[in-house]
C-alpha cells in the first residue's frame, strides 16, 4: 500500500515552505495549504510557492498546494478525505507579537478557531502524528535562563503567546481523549533565506541597504536565541517520524509540563545561544559592509527582554539540536537577500 502523505498547513510561509522542501526531498508526498493571506508580502510567499515547484519538477517529487484556510472547516475536511493525510503540520498561524496588540480578533479566529478545526478533523481521520507551532514567547515574563519546558508558562505577555499556550492546552486535552499523538515546538527567532519581511533580519537588512534608520528597541538591550531556517526544519522533520507517546514515570503530584500520561510532548527548537541584539546588527552590518543608522528606542508593550533555549529535551528525543553559527546563517542570508531582491 501506498504511504499517505504529510500535510502542512501554512505551507507558503517561512518555516512551512522550507519544510515542504525538506521533505520532498526526503522522498514524502506532500499537501500543502495556505490561505496566502496579506499580512505580509503576497508575491514573497507565491515565490516560495514556484521555488517547491522547481524543485518538485526536478526530483519527480509528489507535491499538491491547495489555498484554503484552517479557519475553513469544510474546505480543511474536503483535504482531509480527498488526500488523507497520515502526518499533520500545523505551521498556519497569525503570527507577530506586537501585531496581535492591534487586531486581537485574528489571532483568535486563525491560532485557536483553525487550530481547533484542524485538530478535530486529526481525532476523526485516523492520524499518525501532529505536529504543532508553538513559540519561545510563551516563557512570557519569565527570567530563569536558560528558558526549560520544564518551567511554567502561565504568565504570557502578549496575546500572540497566549494563543500559543493556548494550542498546547488544546492539543493536550485531545492527545487524553483521543490517543492523538502530538508534539508542541517552540521556536526561537527563526532566520534565514526566504524569511518573514515583519522580521528582524529582513527589516534590518532592507534599511541599512537603502541608508535608513533601523529602531532598536530597549535601547540595544536585548537577547535572543537567534535559529537558523535548515536547523529549525531539520528537527520538524525528525520529529515528524518520532510520534510523542506518554511518560511511563509521570508523576501526577510533581508534574512535568513538557511531557503527560497523554501522548503528548514540548520541546524548544533553539541554537542554545542567546546573542545580544547588537551583536546581530553588527554580523548584518559586516556582511552587508555598510554601518547602519540606528534610532533607539524604548522596549515595546509584549516584548520580551532576552531568550535563551535549553534544548536537552529535544536532542535526547531526536538525536539532534540547531547548532549553525550566526555567522554562516547570516552569510546565507545575506547571499539569498541580494539575490532576491536583485541587489549587486
Amino acid at each position: 500500500m501506498a504511504k499517505r502523505p504529510i500535510l502542512i498547513t501554512g505551507a507558503a510561509g517561512f518555516i512551512g515552505a522550507a519544510l515542504v522542501k525538506e521533505l520532498l526531498l526526503n522522498g514524502e508526498k506532500v499537501i500543502g495549504i495556505d490561505n496566502l493571506n496579506n499580512y505580509y508580502d503576497v508575491n514573497l510567499k507565491k515565490s516560495r510557492l514556484d521555488n517547491i515547484n522547481r524543485l518538485t519538477i526536478a526530483n519527480h517529487a509528489t507535491w499538491r498546494f491547495e489555498q484554503i484556510s484552517i479557519n475553513d472547516f469544510k474546505a480543511l475536511s474536503d483535504i482531509f478525505e480527498s488526500y488523507s493525510p497520515r502526518i499533520v503540520v500545523n505551521l498556519a498561524a497569525q503570527a507577530g507579537v506586537r501585531h496581535s496588540m492591534k487586531f486581537p480578533s485574528d489571532y483568535i479566529q486563525s491560532n485557536i478557531v483553525g487550530f481547533t478545526n484542524l485538530i478535530e478533523l486529526c481525532k476523526t481521520n485516523n492520524i499518525e502524528n501532529l505536529i504543532y507551532a508553538s513559540s519561545s514567547s510563551v516563557y512570557g515574563g519569565n527570567e530563569n535562563y536558560p528558558f526549560s519546558e520544564k518551567q511554567s508558562v502561565d504568565h504570557p505577555i502578549s496575546l500572540y503567546a497566549a494563543t500559543k499556550k493556548s494550542n498546547e492546552l488544546i492539543a493536550h486535552t485531545y492527545s487524553h481523549l483521543y490517543g492523538i499523538p502530538s508534539t508542541g515546538l517552540r521556536f526561537f527567532t527563526v532566520y534565514g533565506p526566504w524569511g518573514r519581511p515583519d522580521m528582524a533580519p529582513m527589516i534590518f537588512a532592507k534599511s541599512i541597504l537603502s541608508r535608513e534608520p533601523i529602531s532598536i528597541y530597549n535601547h540595544g538591550e536585548m537577547k535572543r536565541d537567534f535559529t537558523y531556517i535548515d536547523d529549525v526544519t531539520e528537527a520538524i522533520k525528525r520529529c515528524c517520524y518520532q510520534p510523542a507517546t506518554s511518560n511511563p514515570n509521570f508523576n501526577k503530584n510533581f508534574p512535568d509540563p513538557s511531557t503527560s500520561f497523554a501522548p503528548h510532548r514540548i520541546f524548544n527548537i533553539g541554537n542554545s545561544n542567546s546573542i545580544p541584539l547588537m551583536e546581530f546588527i553588527k554580523t548584518i552590518e559586516d556582511y552587508l559592509e555598510i554601518k547602519a543608522i540606528k534610532h533607539f528606542m524604548p522596549i515595546q508593550p509584549g516584548d520580551v527582554i532576552s531568550t535563551a533555549s535549553d534544548n536537552k529535551a529535544l536532542e535526547s528525543w531526536i538525536g539532534f539540536k540547531p547548532s549553525t553559527s550566526l555567522k554562516i546563517g547570516i552569510s546565507k542570508f545575506i547571499d539569498w537577500y541580494k539575490e532576491y531582491y536583485d541587489i549587486n
